[in-house]
């Protein structure tokens, strides 16, 4: 471990880059691409999610490996930035919008691309405020319904639902989105994640069957932690996104391989024996209950949603707490670390700790090779 960020710290520094960054490591990267490809079920295809790729370089990137063009969505000036970036791009929502953000999209960003959205209703009472907006726009909108498969989030919860339906004038049904992030949390007492994606597989196909066949384009399901256990079910396609970056949330079973490959990198400012405010007799007693460290750094910034993972043993302390402007972190007694080193922490999600640093520094071969400017938050 200490040799690969000696490394990752030896490219930044010929790169001149000493500030806070995202590091991401395209050699892991394209790992964690190649096991998807011999993973992935044979009649599934791969809709990339937008919300933890928020890098168009980087959604360019893998959609070329796995040549798709299908995309997961979740907010209308990331909508706006892949349709104009990909011209082929098929979009799908990942979570309803207020009818209100689908019209001031719609009406700002021109019918043309918009037409390759297909929103999510959840509702009967949605579905009316979409057919209302259709018929404002005199436009015809493509949506998908949000189906509960177990998660319990919201969406349709019986097929019955859904046939009792009469579908407005303008609104036009591609299929199904069905999301199980659960199932992986389910304990072996109540049969496990094997048991509960089964049973969402099985849900699933329950809620297609009362579609005709030209309203099934889109029978989505899965996530980035399910994805690759899914085959032999009704759903053809499945979306990932953080699996390909492996944020440290995302250690799980079916993910069994991957490789982290994104990181914070950051200059530790200063290296010192740490004293806590007030008498120094408190920081020796508490040093000595080992509640206190004996040896700590400062870094460049600071509370991020990410863990340390470099130098090896570095942690945050409660008594001195969190800051996003030096962050105080104890170190193992033997630490070896001076001001100007670099420290690195790996995030624990993707989405929104992607996007924090502005452009993303890409790693590959030992060397910062480019650099890749990263979406809008809003």
């Amino acid at each position: 471990m200490s040799a690969y960020f000696a490394a990752l710290a030896d490219a930044l520094m010929a790169a001149e880059i000493f500030r806070p960054c995202l590091v991401l490591d395209r050699d892991r990267l394209d790992g964690n691409i190649a096991l998807v490809k011999q993973r992935l079920a044979p009649d599934l295809g791969v809709r990339l999610v937008d919300k933890s790729l928020p890098c168009v370089p980087l959604l360019s990137h893998i959609a070329k490996a796995l040549a798709t063009n299908r995309f997961m969505t979740f907010h209308p000036p990331l909508t706006q930035a892949v349709l104009d970036a990909f011209s082929e791009g098929d979009l799908l929502y990942g979570k309803p919008m207020p009818v209100g953000a689908a019209k001031a999209a719609l009406t700002r960003g021109g019918a043309g691309c918009w037409s390759r959205v297909c929103w999510l209703i959840d509702t009967p009472e949605r579905l009316a405020e979409y057919g209302a907006l259709a018929a404002a726009l005199n436009a015809e909108l493509r949506f998908a319904f949000e189906v509960d498969v177990g998660l319990h989030r919201g969406g349709f919860r019986d097929p019955a639902e859904i046939n009792a339906l009469t579908i407005p004038k303008g609104l036009l049904c591609d299929g199904i989105m069905a999301y199980e992030a659960h199932a992986p949390e389910i304990p072996g007492l109540f049969g496990g994640a094997a048991k509960a994606l089964k049973q969402a597989s099985a849900k699933a196909a329950g809620f297609a069957a009362v579609l005709d066949p030209d309203q099934r384009r889109i029978l989505n399901i899965g996530g980035s932690k399910t994805a690759l256990l899914h085959g032999g079910g009704v759903a053809n396609e499945v979306s990932i996104g953080s699996a390909f970056v492996l944020p440290k949330d995302f250690d799980m079973p079916g993910l069994e391989g991957f490789q982290p490959a994104a990181f914070i990198a950051t200059p530790i400012l200063k290296a010192l024996d740490p004293m806590l405010p007030g008498p120094p007799a408190v920081s020796r007693a508490l040093q000595g209950l080992g509640l206190f460290p004996r040896k700590g750094c400062y870094l460049y910034g600071g509370k991020w949603m990410a863990e340390p993972v470099f130098p090896e043993g570095m942690k945050p302390n409660g008594l001195m707490g969190l800051s996003s402007n030096q962050q105080f972190m104890g170190l193992p007694a033997g630490a070896d670390v001076k001001p100007g080193d670099y420290a690195f922490l790996r995030p624990t999600q993707s989405e929104a700790v992607l996007q924090h640093f502005g452009a993303i520094a890409v790693f590959s071969a030992g060397s910062i090779v480019e650099v890749w400017p990263v979406l809008p938050m809003g």
